[in-house]
């Protein structure tokens, strides 16, 4: 009897001992806590010189005064196997060419792969002059210098990578934004510059007895991704907002518009960050093409002086991402990963007719500035001669958590963002506009029917009339590959 005790206590030790050297099998929960998130991020000057260009108008804009700095602001994650970077830069619109090689640069110098990097434009009508639109031509020295810096932006934010907590949420501000594009009576002018006659109106005068209702909806969604230390120091803040711009900067100034000026109100509301990390808020711009800050059927406030009104919206908009990131979660770890892939498109070009048309239009012009806005879109159909009959975009989905971020290489209408949000199989998506390249205005196929500034050709808006549903597709095979189902961890 006493042997066979010792012996099933041998057999009970021995069974201890193997247990304490067989794996431990751990939920992905308690794996995700081993993990470590990072963010950093960083600001580059990017204000051009006096003396050279401004573009977004149809005639060109000389730079004879600086209101207020431009610039990259860059935001790298890290969930401690990929790496995530975004810059916005304050400018209208900037080339692929120019963002390619900022990407190669950056991603030399960082080992993030380009497919992980997201550059965009804030779409301010009042920065330097990136790429050719219009009468207005880049200084190639300004677009050396913005390679440059759009590139240091990424260096420099993943140098500042730090341990981190990340929350997003989304709040609703529907008083600063209104579809542009209009019905108007039957009677109404609604030429365009080929001879034809549109259904719709953009930016028709305020108040206007012909106006018959908006020719499409909003996006009152203010999109927010927010990055503290572990001591609850502001790291970086990611906007979205789906405004074109706002305006009001007197002629021949620099200016970010409501963007920067967002900016400089989220450091007042949140504070300037830690002293080796200072605080770097971004403003994105969403899906925002035929989207403006004007009430056409009147009755909104009236500024008083120039830059009052874009600094009345960045308040505005300010104030309620605020209450978004004080009612907001943290995550201690989100998985990060990112999708992209270069599509086809067609360019709609004139036809020969046109072109004779065009060039008898232009007939004695050469080297003089246009004004006529029938010869401005006859300068554009030539131009666009010189494009190839397909053009590749850029197409990019990113994933943190369950939120997905989108970007197209346009001016895109708001009913894509819209649809791109209602069907993602994401918890939350927004979409980042003007990013990875500059192919002009995104209409729907619907939109292009009814005319109207946004759909008329010119290097400002040539793509095939049935571009948003093919780009549409590649996004939602994109997001598709993303959502593995992955969750973080509080």
């Amino acid at each position: 009897m006493q042997n066979k005790f010792f012996l099933h206590l041998q057999l009970f030790s021995i069974g201890i001992t193997l247990l304490l050297f067989l794996p431990v099998q751990k939920t992905k929960a308690q794996q995700n806590q081993n993990k470590i998130f990072k963010a950093g991020a960083a600001t580059s000057v990017i204000t051009p010189k006096t003396g050279t260009s401004i573009n977004g108008n149809f005639q060109d804009v000389i730079i004879r005064n600086v209101h207020d700095d431009t610039h990259a602001r860059g935001i790298v994650l890290d969930d401690g196997s990929t790496k995530l970077a975004f810059v916005v830069s304050d400018l209208c619109m900037v080339s692929r060419e120019i963002l390619d090689k900022a990407k190669a640069i950056a991603s030399e110098a960082t080992q993030i792969p380009v497919k992980n990097m997201m550059m965009s434009a804030t779409h301010t009508h009042s920065g330097g002059t990136a790429c050719s639109v219009f009468q207005s031509d880049p200084d190639p020295a300004y677009q050396a210098f913005l390679t440059e810096r759009i590139a240091d932006a990424v260096i420099r934010a993943n140098g500042n990578l730090q341990p981190a907590r990340i929350g997003f949420g989304a709040g609703n501000e529907p008083t600063q934004v209104f579809n542009r594009r209009w019905y108007m009576k039957p009677g109404s002018a609604l030429t365009n510059p080929f001879g034809g006659t549109d259904k719709v109106r953009m930016n028709p005068p305020v108040g206007s007895a012909d106006i018959v209702g908006p020719a499409g909806p909003v996006d009152p969604e203010v999109s927010v991704v927010y990055l503290q230390s572990l001591q609850g120091s502001p790291i970086a803040l990611l906007a979205n907002y789906s405004l074109h711009y706002v305006g009001g900067v007197k002629s021949g100034s620099v200016s970010a518009d409501y963007y920067g000026m967002f900016c400089q109100k989220m450091k007042k509301l949140l504070g300037d960050g830690d002293r080796d990390y200072p605080f770097v808020p971004v403003m994105s711009n969403g899906t925002s093409g035929d989207i403006n800050n004007i009430n056409f059927l009147g009755g909104q406030w009236k500024p008083t002086g120039s830059y009052d009104q874009m600094e009345r919206v960045a308040n505005i908009v300010a104030e309620e991402v605020h209450q978004v990131v004080n009612q907001m979660e943290y995550y201690d770890w989100l998985p990060l990963a990112a999708e992209q892939e270069e599509i086809k498109l067609g360019v709609r070009k004139a036809s020969a007719g046109e072109i004779e048309k065009a060039k008898k239009l232009l007939a004695g012009t050469e080297g003089k500035v246009l004004s006529d806005r029938d010869q401005i879109y006859a300068r554009e159909s030539l131009k666009l001669q010189e494009y190839p009959d397909q053009v590749p975009l850029l197409i990019s989905a990113m994933k943190i958590g369950d939120l997905a971020i989108t970007a197209i290489p346009c001016e895109v209408f708001v009913e894509i963002g819209l649809e791109i949000k209602e069907k993602s199989p994401f918890k939350k998506t927004f979409t980042v506009s003007l990013a990875n390249g500059y192919n002009g205005y995104l209409p729907t196929p619907k939109h292009h029917e009814l005319g109207g500034y946004e759909t008329w050709r010119a290097r400002s808006s040539y793509l095939e009339t049935q571009a948003s549903p093919k780009i549409t597709s590649t996004l939602f095979g994109l997001l598709k590959k993303l959502n593995s189902g992955t969750t973080g961890t509080r």
